[in-house]
């Protein structure tokens, strides 16, 4: 079978779990064109990813006006379809995110995708996240190109169900596509009865090199690492407010920020301001390879998010036998088992958050070792990469 995925931004440092699910659909036997609007000259730490930067399509490289002949082609060869996916770019761009010359932009990017679709002889095509990559992929649908489909992975879909018409995204795709239990429930709400056999789960998946690395020992080093975008999202600013609880108590140890982001300057400002220079170290922007050795040189990984669908680099601290310690938030209940595997808070609860990482500090080397144990298991129940698309491949083939 042949589909197409689309991505809004391809490869990206924080995308891995799309090319780990690319990858693993191709071991499936399917034959996968990728196409993205932009990303054709980011900054790239993998080898993996600059790998697939050469298989990719980007639809924005040429400029807006390289959208200005296939968009003349497709009304000229079939303006019945263009007219009818105009009405829709117009309707969605009521009431939206985004106003209306947006949407025209998006009409115009489908009939790129279109016929980049038609020439690979896509049967199916697949978006990820429910924002406006899904509603290209819903409009070159309309203009005559094959089933879509889309991973909703949260908040940002949550946050703005309305404004993003992600009710009519799921009733217009073949099936979408939620990344935990908690994710299908939210797509419940925005669509009726009639379309909830349209939503399926399937997780994302670690890949194997995650599965086989060799089991390293819980450091006798006071390290805890966040790994995330430095974002308000994630909640660092709150890891900062519990790290200054500690150190007042006062309780020596390290804490990583592994990543980069908006508010960067912000973080290291509060850094300075409670004082936490020595406590706390940032790395920027690292590869895989390093986000891996920074999870295994900590006792365990803290990730006090506000807001999440499932982060994967909760599988990924789990797989390498480390502990977490995070909040009860969307989907991540459903992996983290508070005194099994790691340790569960309230988002936003900065007292508990520090209560937690005094615990896990405190606790014996062998007691993390068992945690981290029960976490690897867990994940690789419930995570496997290969499972996982080969589910994902089984839907592309009934929706073809």
């Amino acid at each position: 079978m042949r589909i197409a995925y689309f991505i809004n931004q391809y490869p990206k440092v924080s995308h891995s779990f799309i090319r780990r699910e690319i990858l693993a659909l191709e071991r499936q036997g399917l034959t996968v064109q990728r196409i993205a609007l932009r990303g054709w000259d980011a900054e790239l730490q993998d080898a993996e990813d600059a790998t697939e930067r050469g298989n990719t399509r980007y639809v924005l490289q040429s400029g807006m006006r390289g959208l200005l002949k296939p968009t003349w082609q497709v009304l000229c060869r079939q303006p019945r379809q263009f007219f009818r996916a105009l009405w829709l770019a117009m309707r969605l761009g009521l009431r939206a995110d985004r106003p209306w010359p947006y949407h025209m932009i998006y009409l115009a990017e489908a009939c790129q995708v279109l016929q980049w679709l038609q020439a690979g002889e896509a049967q199916h095509v697949h978006a990820h996240f429910g924002t406006n990559s899904t509603e290209v992929v819903m409009l070159a649908h309309v203009l005559g190109g094959p089933a879509y489909s889309f991973t909703v992975h949260g908040p940002e879909e949550f946050d703005k169900p309305q404004f993003l018409h992600l009710g009519e995204k799921v009733r217009r795709a073949a099936f979408v596509v939620a990344v935990s239990s908690y994710g299908r429930s939210q797509l419940y709400r925005w669509v009726a009865h009639d379309h909830w056999a349209k939503v399926k789960v399937v997780h994302c998946g670690l890949e194997r090199s995650f599965h086989e690395v060799a089991p390293a020992s819980v450091p006798a080093a006071l390290r805890l690492v966040c790994v995330g975008r430095l974002c308000e999202q994630k909640g660092q600013l709150l890891l900062l407010e519990a790290a200054r609880i500690l150190a007042a108590r006062p309780i020596c140890f390290e804490l990583v920020l592994a990543g980069d982001g908006d508010m960067r300057g912000q973080i290291e400002a509060l850094i300075a301001r409670y004082g936490l220079q020595q406590y706390v170290r940032i790395t920027g922007w690292i590869s895989g390879a390093q986000v891996r050795g920074e999870i295994l040189a900590a006792r365990a990984l803290v990730l006090p998010s506000f807001a999440e669908g499932l982060p994967v680099v909760i599988m990924e601290a789990m797989a390498l036998r480390r502990p977490v310690l995070t909040t009860y938030v969307a989907g991540i209940p459903e992996l983290v088992q508070p005194g099994e595997n790691g340790w569960l808070f309230p988002a936003g609860a900065v007292d508990e958050l520090a209560t937690a990482m005094a615990e896990c500090l405190a606790q014996p080397v062998e007691v993390l070792q068992r945690m981290g144990e029960a976490a690897r298991q867990r994940v690789l129940q419930r995570h496997d990469i290969d499972t996982e698309a080969a589910r994902l491949a089984s839907y592309f083939k009934a929706s073809a």
